[in-house]
């Protein structure tokens, strides 16, 4: 046994039997309304008990024990003794098995009810309109159809129950279909329009005046009874399963992702349901790998990366950008100081605190390089003025770490942070599946440079000359002179910025 069902009542388990035993025979009283109408009409009254007793015995006990038999299977594995692979073809085989049955019964009961009138000669087959050859082959093709019409589309619509009940108990899907949209619906429309109508014709070809009248009369009678109650159970069995989709695709349009839909029909509809299931799993997944990736990288390019590529690959690219580099004075005499637990507690504390205004300020943080981070403004994201807007957040990372301290010891940490403005290349690197979104160039190097030399000038913030002129007047920069940067044959011009200077564009 693979699918336990100690959580499923076995009162729910003998009412879905119950109810599929009742849905295959629901062709009895079906029966019974179109004999007492053709009794009623004719006046044969004595013919009732023996043809009605014909329908229950048929179309009642041993479509009952045949319905038994198709069941078993599917009733084992409610109860646990099979596995969903085992029964899931007679699942999706289920209306058109019974449907069969049905039919092949109805055939003989008609056979014999019309031979009847041709072999018995007792006073019960008294009264009883014989009818013509035709009339009694084409009786003997158009009722069997009919049922057979009636009791797919019934069962039908309770295979919607059963899978319903299944996927909710066990989480099992229907994997396997058999039917075709289309051929029910063609089907339905025949038997429903065609059915009577051929029954008519066939009555114009055999009979005349006053028994013309009672057949015509006859079928109309049954033929609008039979389209009213197949009508009913065709529509729910062809709408029902569109009408469930519907609902989910509108919840998914609504951003709930938690949508998983049974699988309630054997056609191309099931089909479509199951590969909504998919695409729902899909889209989950990619939301799962979005948050989980801008755990590891700014959401920001996590979900640029998926916008852009489907594979998660930003093609190379080169544009200005201001690049943002921060550390911690004297980290590793701290670390020295604090336990392991404590300091990662601190130090993701700071980091919470820095990346705030990188984040107000349209920035970007690209990674965390030990106890500082690499960030970078108009790349991948557009960020107007990113010069301004990066020395603004670098001036706000100041005042907010300035004014605090982190983690249950109250650690006290001073921040270096280097700013350079240039042209910068950017784009996925790595081989095979493990791939970074990665920035190049010589605006990275000067910048996490400038943030190194902050120890030499005993400075906060330190930026490049690009970057100076790209903000003009607005802050206050004081220089320090020009200085030689590795990979560099000309010395740099750099200068400081006043942590607590204003910005005198606002």
């Amino acid at each position: 046994m693979s699918d336990a069902t100690s959580a499923i009542p076995a009162a729910g388990i003998v009412a879905m039997r119950r109810r599929y035993l009742l849905t295959a025979t629901a062709v009895v009283p079906v029966d019974f309304a179109f004999t007492l109408i053709f009794i009623a009409m004719s006046g044969s009254w004595n013919y009732a008990p023996r043809s009605l007793t014909g329908g229950l015995l048929l179309l009642g006990g041993v479509n009952y024990l045949l319905a038994s038999r198709l069941y078993g299977p599917i009733q084992r594995f409610l109860l646990g003794e099979a596995r969903y692979e085992d029964i899931q073809r007679r699942l999706t085989q289920l209306p058109i098995l019974t449907a069969r049955n049905v039919a092949l019964l109805t055939f003989v009961l008609t056979v014999v009810r019309l031979g009847a009138t041709y072999v018995l000669n007792d006073q019960a087959i008294e009264g009883v309109p014989r009818p013509t050859v035709v009339d009694f082959i084409a009786l003997c093709i158009l009722l069997p159809v009919f049922y057979f019409t009636f009791s797919y589309f019934v069962v039908s619509d309770y295979l919607a129950a059963l899978c319903t009940f299944i996927f909710r108990h066990h989480g099992h899907n229907l994997g396997l279909f058999f039917g075709r949209y289309r051929n029910k619906l063609v089907v339905a429309l025949l038997v429903i329009s065609i059915v009577p109508l051929a029954a008519v014709v066939v009555d114009l070809f055999s009979y005349e005046g006053e028994r013309l009248r009672f057949e015509i009369a006859n079928d109309v009678a049954i033929a609008l009874m039979g389209i009213v109650i197949s009508g009913y159970f065709i529509t729910r069995s062809l709408l029902s399963p569109i009408r469930i989709l519907s609902r989910a695709m509108n919840k998914v349009a609504q951003d709930d992702l938690d949508q998983r839909v049974p699988v309630t029909s054997n056609d191309e509809i099931g089909a479509l349901t199951s590969q909504f299931n998919g695409m729902i799993e899909g889209l989950r997944e990619r939301e799962r790998i979005r948050e989980t990736f801008g755990r590891y990288v700014d959401e920001s390019i996590a979900e640029t990366i998926l916008r852009r590529e489907g594979d998660g690959v930003l093609a190379g690219e080169m544009r200005e950008a201001t690049i943002l580099f921060t550390d911690i004075a004297s980290f590793t005499t701290i670390a020295e100081h604090l336990a392991p637990d404590d300091l990662v507690a601190a130090l993701n504390e700071y980091l919470e605190t820095v990346l705030e205004p990188i984040g107000a300020q349209g920035g970007v943080v690209n990674t965390f390089i030990g106890d500082g981070l690499f960030a970078s403004f108009n790349m991948p994201l557009a960020c107007d003025d990113h010069a301004c807007a990066a020395v603004r957040a670098a001036i706000e990372i100041q005042r907010a770490v300035g004014a605090r301290t982190f983690g249950d010891f109250g650690v006290a940490f001073a921040t270096r942070i280097g700013i350079s403005t240039g042209q910068v290349i950017g784009g996925s690197v790595g081989a095979g599946k493990r791939v970074s979104f990665t920035l190049l160039g010589d605006t990275v190097n000067l910048a996490s440079r400038l943030e190194q030399l902050n120890k030499d000038y005993a400075t906060r913030i330190l930026v490049s000359d690009s970057t100076r002129q790209a903000c003009g007047d607005r802050f206050v920069f004081r220089p320090h002179g020009s200085v030689a940067v590795r990979g560099r044959s000309d010395a740099v011009p750099i200068y400081s910025v006043d942590p607590l200077g204003q910005d005198r564009s606002q």
